[in-house]
């Protein structure tokens, strides 16, 4: 009786086998997910100068509006993580888009700046549920053969709702003239109505079909195996595969939001542009993408080495996130922006979430996920604020910049001496 009050909630949803198209499904609702998420968080980037005019804020006290969401957003990651291996992930999913959305609405109304910040906290929070959970279910129900190119399609949501963001704000409130609250309100039904669909709509544990005749073989033992393995993340942190990832996706990330925070308002203070040319230049990174994400999931699912990708996409990022900041000229700054979104996070995650699902314990998948994605998002809660003091105390953000690229060096460095290819690891 004891024991079964200690067994995990999810236990009582047993995998059921779906059909080949099912991943589909899962593929959109995840592509959908992205979206929201990352429009929530780029509607507020065009206008920060005008919620800093209401307000009276410094560059620093902007960034810090970012900051202490993203510190919200990756504090959850690893507890949510861990209740959804336990209670089921699709009740944390929703749960999550049901919070963020109602706190995004919130986040228009506040009447203080005070308030707004903790609006945003709470978003963060919301938004802290979706990643571990989400890739655990898409991560079980894609074929293993198209893991990469389906993690990839989830990924281009990100590129989408970046420039859905920075178009709406721009659009709204930088050209039309409108209060900068007007974005959030736009935003917060769809995120609520997400989140009843992702509970609605999708299966706690499913068996691929792949695996629906391994399953009845493997039942005896690997069932008994797994529900006897506990959550451990010690066992993930003796993994040298994951702490180097780890490291590699922390100064990815804090690149990209360097990137995705300060963008806009350094076209428009530093580089001269205006309006919605503001959100269409920014909205290059994001476009520019989702090719790259994908071409480079294919290639990546083929060929299954993750290092050769890292030579290749990593020092281009590096060249890129100098250049933004270094050039001048219009063109060229279009020319590194474009580059930047063909090689940089978005074209990257992909490739580092399917290295991190091969090498995670089994029973730990959204724990190992949540602890990845806690460790990636840290860099967006140290990019915007620091950025943005560094600005104040320079006059620029050139250097913000620079330390960008500094970083991606050095996580670049650390991966490429350490991990092993999956090819490698079979080998010995």
């Amino acid at each position: 009786m004891e024991a079964n009050k200690k067994m995990n909630l999810v236990d009582k949803y047993k995998a059921v086998p779906v059909s080949e198209r099912y991943w589909w499904k899962v593929v959109a609702l995840g592509f959908f997910g992205w979206i929201l998420m990352y429009a929530d968080r780029t509607i507020l980037n065009p206008v920060m100068g005008n919620i800093g005019v209401e307000f009276g804020l410094s560059n620093a006290q902007l960034g810090l509006v970012n900051s202490v969401f993203f510190l919200a957003y990756a504090a959850t990651q690893i507890p949510f993580g861990i209740l959804a291996d336990k209670v089921g992930r699709k009740l944390v999913i929703a749960f999550g888009f049901v919070l963020f959305g109602v706190t995004t609405y919130l986040s228009g109304i506040a009447s203080a700046f005070i308030v707004f910040m903790l609006y945003r906290i709470l978003t963060g929070v919301g938004e802290g549920a979706f990643y571990g959970p989400s890739y655990a279910i898409s991560t079980e129900a894609i074929p293993t053969k198209k893991l990469t190119l389906g993690t990839a399609i989830i990924n281009s949501g990100m590129a989408f709702g970046t420039s859905l963001g920075y178009i709406l704000s721009s659009k709204l409130v930088l050209e039309n003239g409108q209060h900068w609250s007007q974005p959030f309100y736009i935003m917060a039904v769809p995120t609520v109505i997400l989140g009843i669909l992702y509970y609605t709509l999708l299966k706690e544990k499913v068996v691929r079909p792949e695996d629906q005749g391994k399953e009845q073989v493997n039942n005896s033992t690997d069932t008994k195996e797994t529900k006897n393995e506990k959550v451990s993340l010690k066992s993930i942190f003796k993994n040298k595969n994951l702490v180097v990832t780890f490291i590699l996706v922390f100064c990815s990330i804090y690149a990209n939001f360097v990137i995705l925070t300060w963008l806009p308002r350094f076209l428009e203070v530093e580089r001269g542009f205006a309006g919605t040319s503001v959100g269409f230049i920014s909205s290059l990174v994001p476009w520019a993408s989702i090719p790259g994400a994908l071409i480079l999931a294919r290639l990546s699912d083929k060929y299954k080495t993750t290092k050769k990708f890292i030579y290749f996409l990593v020092p281009l990022a590096i060249i890129t996130t100098f250049g933004i900041a270094f050039v001048t000229d219009r063109t060229l700054l279009i020319v590194a922006l474009i580059i930047y979104g063909l090689t940089g996070k978005l074209a990257l995650d992909p490739i580092l979430v399917a290295f991190v699902t091969k090498n995670s314990p089994k029973n730990s998948l959204s724990t190992t996920l949540s602890v990845f994605n806690f460790i990636g998002m840290s860099g967006a809660i140290l990019a915007p604020y620091i950025t943005g003091w560094i600005a104040d105390v320079t006059g620029s953000m050139q250097v913000g910049f620079y330390l960008a690229a500094i970083l991606l060096l050095i996580g670049m460095f650390v991966f490429i001496f350490i991990a092993k290819d999956n090819k490698q690891i079979e080998a010995s």
